[in-house]
């Protein structure tokens, strides 16, 4: 692959990581650093030549949990390629330039909460725009998502 394409893009997804199918640091010695890298489990960033290349998770993670709540949110009976589309464009708009400058294909981890949020508005509105959904005005759909969304509060319990 390396041969015939400037930036290979490589994609070994299988979990758990003792099954993948190709080492990342393996990919990247390969392909002289060239190689773009995804994969479906959890790897520690590469030190290759002078640049440290940070290797993004293409798993369901930053898709799924928005295609969800945006569909709840949305109250659609089905989920349309046109949701589909809207979701994979509104995380490819969350891949910053510093991402992209340590090929990494995915926003860090950390942005989950951000990204879901994200997805499902572009979700709400493929909905609404396809007549799936229920008509909220763009700025209503912020709104509605973050009454939605679960938030992880956890009380401090105190013995008595």
């Amino acid at each position: 692959m390396a041969r015939h394409v400037d930036r290979p893009l490589v994609l070994p997804l299988s979990n758990p990581t003792s099954q993948c199918e190709a080492k990342p640091a393996d990919v990247l010695a390969w392909t002289n650093g060239r190689a773009l890298v995804a994969t479906g489990s959890p790897f520690l960033p590469v030190r290759y030549g002078e640049r440290t290349f940070v290797i993004g998770q293409a798993n369901n993670a930053f898709v799924f949990p928005g295609i969800g709540l945006g569909t709840m949110v949305a109250e659609a009976r089905r989920v349309s390629d046109g949701m589909l589309a809207a979701a994979a464009r509104a995380l490819a708009d969350e891949v910053r330039d510093e991402h992209l400058d340590a090929s990494s294909l995915f926003p860090a981890i950390a942005s989950l909460r951000r990204v879901t949020a994200r997805v499902a508005g572009a979700v709400v509105a493929a909905a609404r725009d396809e007549g799936l959904g229920r008509a909220l005005a763009d700025d209503a759909i912020t709104d509605a998502i973050d009454a939605a969304m679960w938030a992880p509060d956890y009380p401090e319990l105190v013995s008595v």
